[in-house]
């Protein structure tokens, strides 16, 4: 009588093993900023993204860097090395490593709030959609209603919408107008509240903080 209690306890014990597997395997990056912290979790599909954040996040190339473009209901930008030593009301928004990285475009990944994605050029200078070498933006976004979404979709602004992202547009928020337009790479899981607090900030005609907020430091969560 004791041996399927003896198999209960081995099986618990496998998936309390994989459980804990899958959560270190999980590939997170901790931004420390002078708005406070946050962290992103990294997508694992979108493997060229993955690898060049990783590479510019070990090199130390995001520390001192400022968010150079805030736009609240929208999104916060970063990533522009020129705004590191950045005079005030200088415009950035130029700035890279000087090469680009190809689109990893997923229809599961999408533009809800706290989405990280690359920035990158216009379709007109950028028909294959490439993104910027080191510049990304984190949605903060705005919630939209059923007709809204509906809408988008008649004019042919967007594919029809799964239900998970009819949920979360009309709850959570979010760009829907940027899906598969923009490689959306990892999301935020810890911090979302600084999020709201850089994106609420007063900017100048350029959507550049007024007041600098910078990332400090940037790491891998080990």
């Amino acid at each position: 009588m004791k041996k399927p209690k003896a198999v209960l306890t081995i099986f618990v014990f496998i998936l309390l093993t994989q459980s804990t597997s899958m959560i270190l395997a999980q590939t997170i990056i901790v931004f420390h900023t002078t708005a406070g912290d946050f962290k992103i979790k990294l997508y694992e599909e979108t493997i060229h993204h993955k690898e060049n954040i990783l590479k510019l996040v070990q090199q130390g190339y995001y520390n001192d860097i400022l968010f150079h473009r805030v736009i609240k209901n929208f999104m916060i930008q970063t990533g522009d090395p020129n705004s590191r030593d950045a005079r005030p009301g200088q415009t950035l928004g130029d700035g890279g490593p000087g090469y680009t990285i190809p689109a990893d475009l997923f229809p599961q990944f999408y533009h809800k709030k706290g989405a990280v994605a690359a920035a990158r050029l216009g379709d007109q200078y950028n028909p294959e959609k490439q993104s910027s070498g080191s510049q990304f933006y984190i949605v903060q976004g705005q919630t939209f209603s059923s007709s809204q979404l509906d809408a988008m979709v008649s004019a042919g602004k967007h594919i029809p919408f799964t239900e998970d992202q009819k949920n979360v547009y009309t709850t959570i928020g979010g760009t829907p107008h940027l899906d598969n337009n923009y490689t959306v790479f990892g999301e935020v899981i810890e911090g979302i509240e600084v999020i709201d607090k850089i994106a609420s900030v007063i900017t100048d005609e350029r959507n550049r903080p007024i007041s600098d907020i910078r990332i400090i430091n940037a790491y891998l969560l080990q």
